[in-house]
């Protein structure tokens, strides 16, 4: 339902990109619109419009752009404003060689609605730790990538709001080459629909799912040395102070090596697989 904004966005799109010089097709994915969006898309007669009977989902709007595309380099960006569409060739610019780049939001409105920030802060830092890297913007809506790389992940990629989130850990995951260009976000037009406390739970389980996909141990193995610390911790208390053993600090003990061992298999399990040849 982004009928306010996004004949602007598609005149501005078509602008850039005849300057840019660089070939290319412009594909609208209306994912169930109940407003007047579709007449707004069909007015500016640039872009090829797919239409979503019913609302599927942003990840579901994606995939059927990307299905549609015929050219292998691919650049998505929102149709409410909120993306600078003119820093495009900025991303363009950047490609290189590399399997991604994704727009990296700055400016006021990118700190603006604190428990956004702080749902924000959260997902990079668990990220950052998982993955043993720096992500910028892990969810960035305005990004380029290769059209090849990102089908290998279409198993994985989800038909809601995480599609970008799950696509930067897979390639990260996956030791693709991704860089990062800073872009000014800018106020969206109407109303977002993010819902941050539902979208920040359904994030975190999203990262902690796609780090065991691809690198089981990192999440299994601090787990299991926790348990493993917290019943050696109690049971040296307890022998030292109280002359016994409790079976809390067995239980614990027990735990860090099953949670220890499930990560061990997990590990030899991914590896099986990508010997394989798989993903």
């Amino acid at each position: 339902n982004e009928e306010r904004a996004v004949r602007e966005v598609l005149a501005e799109l078509c602008a850039v990109m005849k300057d840019s010089d660089v070939p290319y097709e412009l594909i609208v994915v209306d994912d169930g619109s109940t407003d007047e969006t579709a007449s707004r898309i069909r007015e500016t007669g640039e872009a090829a419009l797919v239409s979503h009977p019913e609302n599927r989902g942003y990840g579901a709007a994606l995939k059927s752009g990307i299905r549609r595309a015929t050219g292998e380099e691919v650049l998505i960006v929102d149709a409410d404003g909120s993306y600078p569409v003119a820093e495009l060739p900025g991303l363009l610019a950047a490609r290189g060689d590399c399997d991604m780049v994704v727009g990296v939001r700055q400016g006021r409105l990118s700190r603006r609605e604190p428990l956004r920030r702080l749902g924000r802060w959260i997902l990079k830092t668990l990220a950052n730790y998982l993955l043993g890297t720096k992500i910028p913007d892990i969810n960035s809506g305005m990004r380029w990538f290769r059209r090849s790389a990102a089908l290998e992940y279409f198993n994985l990629l989800p038909e809601n709001f995480s599609f970008t989130t799950t696509l930067t850990l897979a390639m990260l995951s996956d030791g693709r080459s991704v860089k990062y260009v800073p872009i000014q976000y800018q106020r969206r037009v109407g109303r977002s629909k993010i819902r941050p406390v539902r979208d920040l739970y359904l994030f975190l389980m999203l990262i902690v799912r796609t780090v065991v996909y691809f690198n089981p141990l990192k999440v299994f193995l601090p787990m299991g040395l926790c348990f493993l610390g917290l019943g050696t911790g109690v049971l040296v208390w307890r022998v030292l102070f109280r002359s016994n053993i409790g079976q809390f600090e067995l239980l614990c003990l027990l735990m860090g090596v099953q949670v220890g061992f499930m990560g061990l298999l997990a590990d030899l399990f991914v590896r099986h697989i990508k010997g394989l040849g798989g993903r």
